[in-house]
C-alpha cells in the first residue's frame, strides 16, 4: 500500500461508548499507519484518557455538549439519540469552522459513527467528502435498513403470528423476522424512525465496517446491492491496527499472572461488556454454576453492574469462599491478552460485537448471554451460523451454567465448537494479510481517500 508523502488529516467522530469508541480508535491508527494525520471530535461525555490520547499519537478537539445525558432517561435511547442529532449540528460546524482556519484546508475526509449522523450537515456545508463507519456487524445494519421501511402498527400485528416471526427474509438466509434487533431501544415506532435516520446516507461517499467478508459475505453484498455507496469491511480492526485501542475503564492485569498458573485451555472467562447490568439473583445463580463446574475461571465483575450493589460484597460467604479457591474476580481486564493466553478455554460473553471478533480472532469458543437487541442476534450467529458457541436462553440458573460451562470446557462439542473457531480465526486473520480480502478493502479505501 503506498503512502502519500504529504499528510492529510482524517477527522473521527466516536459516539461516547466503550464499544464504540474502541473500534473508531482502531480505525484512527489503521488510516495514521498508511500516512494520514488523525483528529477526533470527541463529545464531553468521551472520556478518553490522557495517557490513551498520547500513546496513540491523535490531535483532539471537543465538540460543545448539546443536549444533557440525563434527557437520554426521559426520552429514552431512540428519542434520545435523534434530538441529540438535531441538537449537535450547529457546534459540529464550529468545530470543523475552526479546524479548518487553524490547520489550513488539509481535511481529507469526516469518519463518522453511524449514530452520529450530525456530521453530514457540516461534510455538505463545507464540501468535505464524509464516510460512515458502522461498529456493529453488517448484518445489524442490513437489519436497520429492513427495519427503516417497516411500519410499525403492521410489524407489531406481524409478529404475533409464529409462522411470520420465524420466516427468513428473501435473499438473507438464515435471518428472520423475530432477529430483527428491536429489543432494549424502548417504543417500536422511535425505533424505525431512527432506524430510517441512521440508514440515510445522505452526501456521505462510503459505508466501513468492522468485519471480514469471511464472516458476513451475504450482509455485505446485499448492503452493497442496497446503499449504491462503496462498501469497505477491514476487520478486524484490531488486527488491522495492530492496535487494542483505548479502554475507557482501568484495566486489571493481576488476573494475566493468575492465568500464567492455570491449565492449558482450562479456564472459563466471563465478560459481560461495559454497559449491561444483572439482577442480584442472576449473579448469584452464575457464581453458584461457575463454582459447581470445578473449572477455573476469570470474572470481570465491572462496579455498579449487579443492581444495588456496589461490587462482589453482595457475595455470600460460602460463595465468596468458593470463587478464592477456584476463581478470579477483576473489575476490568486487558481483553484482547486474556483471550489470547493458552490457559483460557472459553469466553462467557454479552456478545457484543467487539467482544465478537476478539473472541473468533483468538480461535475462542463462547457461551453466549445477550442482553439486548444487536448482541441477541450476534449470539444467534454464534450459535447457528458459525456454530462456536452456546446460547444461554431464559432465566440463568446454576445448574444450566454448570452443565454449559462442562460442555465448552470438557465435552466432545467443546472441541468441536474449538475447531471451528481457529478455523475462523485462521480465516480471519487471512484476510487482513497481504492479498486477503480486508488488507484489499483497506488498500482501496486508502486510494479513495487520496482521490476524493
Amino acid at each position: 500500500m503506498e503512502k502519500r508523502a504529504e499528510k492529510r488529516r482524517i477527522v473521527l467522530v466516536p459516539v461516547a461508548a466503550q464499544g464504540h469508541v474502541t473500534p473508531m480508535m482502531q480505525l484512527g491508527k489503521a488510516l495514521q499507519l498508511q500516512g494520514f494525520s488523525i483528529t477526533v471530535a470527541q463529545r464531553q461525555l468521551t472520556q478518553i484518557s490522557s495517557s490513551s490520547q498520547h500513546f496513540l499519537g491523535f490531535d483532539y478537539v471537543t465538540i460543545p455538549e448539546s443536549l444533557p445525558q440525563s434527557e437520554s432517561k426521559k426520552l429514552g435511547p431512540a428519542e434520545y439519540l435523534m434530538k441529540l442529532n438535531k441538537t449537535s449540528e450547529e457546534g459540529f460546524k464550529d468545530c470543523i469552522s475552526q479546524l479548518l482556519m487553524q490547520q489550513g484546508n488539509d481535511i481529507a475526509c469526516i469518519i463518522y459513527d453511524k449514530l452520529m449522523y450530525f456530521c453530514e450537515a457540516a461534510a455538505k456545508e463545507f464540501k468535505l467528502p464524509s464516510v460512515i463507519f458502522s461498529t456493529s456487524s453488517a448484518t445489524i445494519q442490513v437489519c436497520y435498513c429492513v427495519l427503516s421501511k417497516l411500519n410499525a402498527e403492521k410489524f407489531l400485528i406481524d409478529m404475533k403470528d409464529p409462522e411470520m416471526q420465524d420466516k427468513v427474509m428473501e435473499g438473507l438466509h438464515p435471518l428472520r423476522y423475530k432477529d430483527l434487533p428491536t429489543s432494549g431501544f424502548g417504543p417500536l415506532e422511535p425505533l424505525l424512525e431512527m432506524c430510517r435516520e441512521v440508514v440515510n446516507k445522505r452526501t456521505a461517499s462510503a459505508i466501513i465496517f468492522n468485519t471480514a467478508s469471511c464472516l458476513e459475505s451475504l450482509s455485505l453484498s446485499w448492503l452493497q446491492q442496497e446503499l449504491g455507496i462503496p462498501v469497505y469491511a477491514l476487520g478486524p480492526l484490531h488486527i488491522t491496527a495492530s492496535s487494542p485501542g483505548p479502554s475507557l475503564l482501568q484495566e486489571g492485569r493481576s488476573c494475566v499472572e493468575w492465568l500464567n498458573k492455570q491449565k492449558p485451555r482450562s479456564v472459563i472467562y466471563i465478560c459481560l461488556g461495559s454497559k449491561a447490568h444483572m439482577e442480584t439473583m442472576e449473579m448469584l445463580e452464575m457464581a453458584w454454576g461457575l463454582c459447581n463446574s470445578n473449572q477455573p475461571f476469570l470474572w470481570v465483575f465491572r462496579p455498579g453492574s449487579v443492581a444495588g450493589s456496589e461490587w462482589i460484597e453482595s457475595l455470600p460467604e460460602e460463595i465468596s469462599k468458593m470463587v478464592k479457591d477456584r476463581g478470579y474476580i477483576v473489575k476490568w481486564a486487558p481483553q484482547i491478552e486474556v483471550l489470547g493466553h493458552p490457559a483460557v478455554g472459553g469466553f462467557w460473553s454479552h456478545c457484543g460485537w467487539n467482544s465478537t471478533l476478539e473472541s473468533i480472532v483468538e480461535g475462542v469458543p463462547m457461551i453466549c448471554r445477550p442482553f439486548q437487541g444487536e448482541q441477541k442476534l450476534n449470539a444467534m450467529y454464534i450459535e447457528s451460523v458459525w456454530r462456536i458457541g452456546i446460547l444461554l436462553q431464559g432465566e440463568v440458573e446454576r445448574g444450566g451454567v454448570e452443565r454449559a460451562v462442562k460442555r465448552l470446557i470438557m465435552d466432545e462439542e467443546g472441541a468441536g465448537m474449538r475447531e471451528r473457531a481457529v478455523d475462523l480465526k485462521d480465516k480471519l486473520k487471512a484476510s487482513v494479510r497481504s492479498g486477503g480480502s480486508s488488507y484489499n478493502a483497506l488498500d482501496e479505501l486508502i486510494k479513495f481517500l487520496n482521490t476524493e
